[in-house]
């Protein structure tokens, strides 16, 4: 099923019409929407607030609190979608993998990756595993009403390169070596990985989000031969697996430009674009039939209001030729990010293409 037609045959739902989820299907749109990477929390200080003296990994499992920082961005920006506040790890820790979010470090997990055994580690992701997450999808779709809510998840890659390093990576020697070494249990790995990858974004469709977007962090480190090759078709096997649900899947990277197409042809409806290339040469690079999102290098927002005006326009200017698209940063919002720069910078998306 295409992403053009509303869920599983249902009426359309009240965030059906809205204008990311159009901008999404490559329809007509009142104007180019906007929604922010990493807008839920980051760089607000209620968010700091809310979240003072509480785990991360803890704050993604407390309904309540994935609530009220999954809407903050919304309530002070005006963006066109909210994005559910997790981890891409949060899947992996709910099947029990020892892992935990280090501050100032990130993802570490406690025995990485490395042999077949390893495997056996990996079991099947159920709904029940990650109940806090349908609970508060409940909250969020009743408070958020016509907008739209993206659900998320990390891809096989990434994934896998977490569970191989044991943790962040600069160079991704033990996963590449894996994947270089021994390609069958990298494949078997991604396959494993893209099994629980698809059923925690099942989960997050059946309970009310109404896109969902795939996050390859790490796929920017290989090659498109190794990504063909290599990671491709776990990617393809997430993305497939909910494609009858309808809604949009938007897959994204950071520094991806050469694997655009590969990313596309993957099953994206929409492909994530970084601000090191332009839109109209991503486009070219995709080809017909899908949309982009992006891209605005996020450290614009440090220049002031003038800076941050004239390098929007070229995004926008870059975009005007598009099937579809949706207004986003190339990458998430930094931490120190003005967040009064974040609602102005909505605000002169929504006036400049008004139509």
């Amino acid at each position: 099923m295409s992403a053009n037609v509303s869920p599983r045959g249902k009426q359309p739902t009240q965030t059906y019409d809205s204008a990311f989820l159009k901008a999404c299907r490559r329809e007509p749109v009142p104007h180019t929407p906007v929604w922010f990477m990493r807008q839920a929390g980051r760089s607000l200080p209620e968010y700091r607030k809310v979240r003072e003296g509480i785990a991360m990994l803890d704050s993604c499992m407390r309904p309540d609190l994935v609530a009220e920082i999954t809407l903050q961005p919304v309530r002070r920006h005006n963006v066109d979608a909210a994005i559910y506040f997790s981890d891409i790890v949060v899947p992996l820790k709910a099947i029990g993998i020892d892992l935990d979010i280090k501050p100032g470090i990130g993802p570490v997990v406690e025995q990485p990756f490395r042999t077949r055994a390893d495997l056996a580690r990996l079991r099947d992701l159920t709904p029940e595993d990650v109940s806090y997450v349908t609970e508060a999808y409940g909250l969020l779709t009743a408070e958020l009403g016509s907008t739209p809510l993206i659900g998320f998840a990390g891809a096989p890659f990434t994934l896998a390169s977490y569970l191989v390093e044991g943790g962040p990576s600069r160079t991704y020697e033990n996963a590449k070596a894996m994947m270089y070494g021994d390609p069958e249990l990298w494949a078997d790995l991604l396959d494993r990985l893209a099994d629980i990858t698809a059923a925690f974004l099942a989960v997050q469709i059946e309970a009310g989000a109404s896109a969902v977007q795939l996050f390859d962090s790490w796929a920017g480190a290989l090659s498109p031969a190794d990504y063909r090759r290599s990671v491709m078709s776990a990617s393809a096997k997430v993305l497939d697996a909910v494609s009858g649900y309808g809604v949009p899947r938007i897959h994204f990277g950071v520094g991806t430009g050469e694997l655009l197409g590969l990313m596309g042809e993957a099953g994206a409806d929409v492909v994530g674009v970084d601000w090191r290339v332009p839109l109209e040469e991503a486009a070219r690079r995709v080809g017909p039939g899908k949309a982009l999102q992006g891209n605005l290098d996020p450290t614009v927002l440090f220049a002031g209001t003038e800076a941050v005006e004239a390098k929007t326009r070229e995004v926008l200017a870059a975009a005007e030729g598009l099937e579809g698209h949706v207004f986003n940063l190339g990458h998430g919002v930094m931490p120190n990010t003005d967040a009064d720069a974040l609602t102005r910078l909505v605000d002169h998306v929504h006036t400049a293409t008004a139509r």
